[in-house]
């Protein structure tokens, strides 16, 4: 099976991009969505957050205060490193995990670190779903209601656009249309559907 990397900065669009995969019924392992998941209320990865980050970044409730700890880490950088170095190896051997138990020509693994955490041995192909810096900042403005700045202070965390750019296979131009964004993922649709056969 052919193992298809997605990535991009935030708010290029992969959440679109792997929506159009999965219409034609492509397997989708969402990094993001894993790790949302072991962050559960009972989970390991909580308890592992209370031990080693902070105890506060957990509600009454047990929940994670996600907002708590978002706030954390971009105002602690060693914190962030210390919370990837907790998380990183329980999402991507859950990734690992759900790949194994895949029967299809390929799939998408969605993870937007790929890069950043030097992981794209794990895949087969690495596309990047790509749009100007400039749009980014403004999807992710309406999205979230953030400030330019707090946008601008992740995206300094991230890959650059050259670098993710430098290491694809196979770039997704997100800055136009919808309908020629849905081209483009038909067209590689049938091009990995090709290669999975090779």
């Amino acid at each position: 099976m052919l193992i298809i990397g997605l990535t991009g900065g935030i708010g290029s669009g992969k959440s679109t991009v792997t929506q159009l995969f999965a219409d034609f019924s492509i397997p989708i392992i969402d990094a993001d969505v894993i790790a949302h998941q072991i962050t559960q209320p009972n989970q390991p990865a909580l308890k592992l957050i209370a031990e080693n980050i902070s105890n506060e970044t957990i509600n009454n409730d047990g929940s994670l205060n996600r907002d708590k700890l978002r706030a954390l880490i971009f105002s602690q950088p060693h914190q962030k490193q210390q919370l990837e170095n907790l998380l990183h190896p329980l999402v991507y051997a859950e990734i690992a995990a759900q790949i194994a138990e895949l029967n299809s020509a390929y799939c998408i693994v969605s993870v937007p670190l790929l890069i950043e955490t030097q992981k794209t041995q794990m895949v087969d192909r690495v596309l990047v779903i790509d749009c100007p810096e400039q749009q980014q900042i403004q999807r992710v403005m309406q999205r979230s209601q953030l400030t330019k700045a707090q946008v601008h202070a992740i995206m300094t965390t991230q890959a650059s656009r050259a670098q993710r750019q430098a290491v694809a296979d196979d770039i997704i131009d997100n800055s136009n249309s919808f309908i020629h964004l849905a081209e483009q993922v038909k067209k590689l649709h049938n091009s990995y559907l090709l290669l999975s056969l090779a």
